[in-house]
Order: C-alpha cells, then structure tokens, then sequence
C-alpha cells in the first residue's frame, strides 16, 4: 500500500505542482518583503516571520502594532490558508482520481480472470467495432484494447466485455492477456507498425495463440506473416474486391445445379467456351444458409483440364472431391462473371442439356428452404 501511495503522489499532474510552487513562491516573496519593511525585521526573521504566518502557527513573538502592520500580517495568515487549501485540495483530489483508476484495472483483472476464455482486440476503429459486433452477437467473452478514451467510453462493459483503455503495444499489457486463456488475438488498428509490434509480443508471450491481424498496405501483409500472424485481412483489398463485383453485378450470373464430381469438367469447358470466369463455387449444406465457398477465378481452358487430370491421378483426392459432393446432395452453386446478359442466356440453356439447373441467382435463403425439404 506504500508503494502504491508513494507512485500516485508522484503522479499528479504537472501543470498543478508548478502552479502551486509558483503561488507558493510568490507568496513567500510577499512575506519576506512585507516583513522587512512594514514589520522593521531583518532577513532572517523576516523569513521566520513569513513562515510561521503562512503556516497560521503565530507564536505572538511577533506581534503587529500598526494598522499596516495588522493587514499586512492578515493578508499573508489568510493567503497562507488558501493556498495550503488549494495544494491540499490538489493533491487529495489527484491521489482520489489515481485510485479510483486503479480500483477500476483491480475490477477489471479480477473480471477477466473470471472469465473461461476470451477474445482479445486490438483497437476499435471502424474496422474493430464491426469485429466487436460479430463477437459480442455470438455471446464471445471479449477484452478491447484502445488507446483512444471517447472510442473505450462509447462502448458498454458487462460481464462478457471489457475494455482497457491503454496502448496495446505496452509489453506488459499484452504479456499479461495472451496466455492460455486467450482464444485468439485479433489485431485492428490503422498502422501496421503497431500491429506487427503487437503481433510480435503475442507470440512471444503464447506460441500457440491464434493471431489475426489487419495490413493497411499490401507489402506489409508478409511482414506480419514472418512475424508469427496466422491470418492477415487487409480491408482495402477486400472493399476493392466487393467494389469489383458490384461494378460487374449486371453481368453475373449465379446458377445452383445438381450433378456428381465426374461432370465437373464437362459444365467447366461450356463456361469457358462462352468467354466466361468462374469466380467461386458454393456447396449447400442441407438446411443451413451459409454455404461452403471455394475461389476459383478461371476462365482457363488449360486450369480445367489439369485440374481434371489431377483427379484422376489422385484416388485419395478425388474421393475427397466425391464425399464433398455427397455431403450436399451434389447441390452447388457456381457464381460466374461473364460480358453481357445474352451470353449467360446461352450458357444457361446449354448447361440444361447436361445437367440439372435448380435455379438462377437464387439467395442463400432460398436455396436453404429448398435443401431443407431433402432432411
């Protein structure tokens, strides 16, 4: 408890201690002066005299006769008041303030030692907020780390969210939360500098932990991966993604399709044909919304055919291949871009002729009401 009173007594803030020497410097001028030339005293006990009126202590040893004398000497007695008042006032209010911040870090330590396991992240930009959203929505115990005060004020703290407002990069901060416990460290912030610092710390601290981490730019995407992040998300390639797709939006085509393994090639070489990119394929669990995705970006005759010779040259992988396709009843979907509408309307009617077509841009939702009806 010493140490702890003695490090928030030496925090208290600048601006205060200096103003508080500077009053009290000042004051102690006025005394002296005042002493030596309205009482009559020498230096030395002008500065006595000085002391013991601003301390109120007044041993009578001194006594003012004069009207001058008197105000003089109430001055000084009521300015000493004031101004032990206000440094006092200074410093409890201070020590009051540092250990209402460390009760609240004691709470919130004992709150995540509470906790079974958790999430940490890294900075609460736009970016982290959405990442926030997601957890908390999945009733994930979750720790925030942000520097900013306004960002950590805004968010609301309950038994599975707690958030500290200091910089992840502290050594100590992140030494302390990336143990065992931790399920995985999701890093967010705008400058990858910090990120690749933070990433570093973590696996430092636990070789196991599973690392996210977000790279602004693209060549620092391989810098975060040396440095021991399992997975790198860069929000400017995927907006730039999501900005590609919907330019394009009028001409793609999403077909959901029924067929086996063994006519994969065969549907390949007619999207091909008609000047055609396969962007993904989705494999529809029965019954569930969120499919499966492969991202394939072809359009290459030679990709199709190597792919099928690899198949076939491989029995372990194309029995992979098949037990996916009997997982989902051998419903898919291919989400394909192509040059204009006249084009998809082509390729549609020559895939019915070799296989079966269960719909065109069909939701997620609607082809989950469907495969639910085979459960």
């Amino acid at each position: 408890m010493r140490k702890i009173t003695l490090r928030l007594l030496t925090k208290i803030p600048t601006k205060y201690v200096t103003t508080g020497l500077i009053l009290i410097i000042t004051l102690f001028i006025y005394g002296i002066v005042g002493s030596h030339f309205i009482m009559g005293l020498n230096l030395i006990d002008s500065i006595y005299y000085s002391v013991i009126t601003m301390a109120t202590v007044g041993y009578g040893d001194y006594t003012p006769h004069t009207g001058i004398q008197k105000i003089f000497a109430t001055t000084l007695a009521l300015a000493g008041v004031a101004l032990l008042a206000y440094v006092f006032n200074i410093i409890l209010t201070s020590f009051q303030e540092k250990m209402s911040i460390y009760s609240k870090g004691a709470r919130k330590m004992k709150a995540i030692s509470d906790m079974d396991d958790y999430y940490i992240l890294c900075g609460y930009g736009r970016v982290g907020k959405v990442v926030f959203d997601e957890l908390t929505q999945r009733n994930q115990n979750v720790i925030v780390i942000e520097k900013d005060k306004e960002l950590c004020d805004s968010i609301e703290e309950s038994d599975t969210v707690v958030v500290i407002n200091e910089d992840a990069t502290k050594d100590e901060l992140i030494t302390k939360l990336a143990g065992k416990k931790c399920n995985s460290a999701i890093i967010t912030t705008g400058d990858d500098v910090s990120n690749l610092f933070i990433v570093l710390t973590i696996r430092e601290t636990n070789p196991d932990a599973w690392i996210v981490s977000r790279a602004s730019k693209l060549e620092n995407i391989s810098r975060l991966e040396k440095a021991g992040a399992d997975k790198i998300v860069s929000p400017e390639i995927i907006g730039g993604k999501d900005l590609y797709f919907e330019s394009t939006r009028p001409h793609l085509l999403k077909i959901t399709v029924r067929h086996t393994a063994d006519e994969i090639f065969d549907e390949f070489k007619l999207i091909v044909k008609h000047g055609c990119t396969l962007e993904n394929i989705e494999y529809h669990i029965p019954g569930i919304e969120t499919p499966l995705t492969r991202e394939i970006k072809t359009m290459s005759y030679e990709d199709g055919k190597n792919y099928r010779n690899y198949l076939n040259t491989h029995d372990d992988k194309k029995q992979a291949v098949d037990n996916l396709y009997k997982a989902v009843n051998n419903v898919h979907s291919h989400l394909i871009s192509g040059p204009d509408r006249a084009t998809f309307d082509k390729l549609v009617k020559e895939l019915e002729q070799i296989e079966k077509i269960i719909g065109v841009n069909l939701s997620n939702e609607e082809i989950a009401e469907l495969t639910r009806k085979e459960l």
